[in-house]
């Protein structure tokens, strides 16, 4: 079956041949996880990097923003039976996509936040495909965890 993730939204399977897909990370990131052991994966697409900016939206929608959507994400692949230890994490998108100047950097600031988050949750990430200016498309498959990118018509392997 198929599960498409939309912006500020994520998806966890533990169905083999599941897959899971986001459309257009351009500035935002995709993060899949995927345990082997436990056959249980998820793929998050998250938008913005900090939730100060608009506390009012965090609380409506927490999947918004790095710092209150990582959190909740992983949470939610516990509960669904994924082991941290275990967790395959691999990363696609911030990019710079139509400042050209890039004033405000929010894939860069997207990816900074992540990656301080990790860091202090001892996550490794074991692939990613980060920053440029293309949109990518993210596909995680339920059983063999392969992560599969497209980008402008062409498929890499993640």
């Amino acid at each position: 079956m198929k599960h498409v993730v939309g912006v500020a939204d994520y998806k966890i399977s533990g169905t083999p041949g599941d897959q899971i897909i986001t459309h257009g990370l351009g500035s935002c990131l995709g993060i899949a996880a995927y345990d082997s052991a436990a056959n249980v994966g998820g793929l998050f697409h998250v938008m913005l990097p900090v939730s100060s900016v608009n506390p009012e939206k965090a609380k409506s929608s927490p999947m918004m923003f790095v710092d209150t959507g990582l959190p909740l994400f992983f949470k939610a692949l516990y509960a669904a039976g994924a082991n941290k230890e275990r967790l395959v994490v691999k990363v696609a998108g911030g990019a710079q996509m139509r400042d050209k100047n890039d004033f405000f950097a929010i894939g860069k600031r997207n990816y900074v936040t992540m990656r301080k988050l990790f860091w202090k949750n001892g996550i490794m990430i074991a692939a990613e495909e980060v920053g440029g200016n293309v949109s990518r498309t993210m596909y995680l498959e339920i059983g063999s965890g392969q992560v599969r990118l497209s980008v402008n018509g062409r498929e890499i392997e993640l």
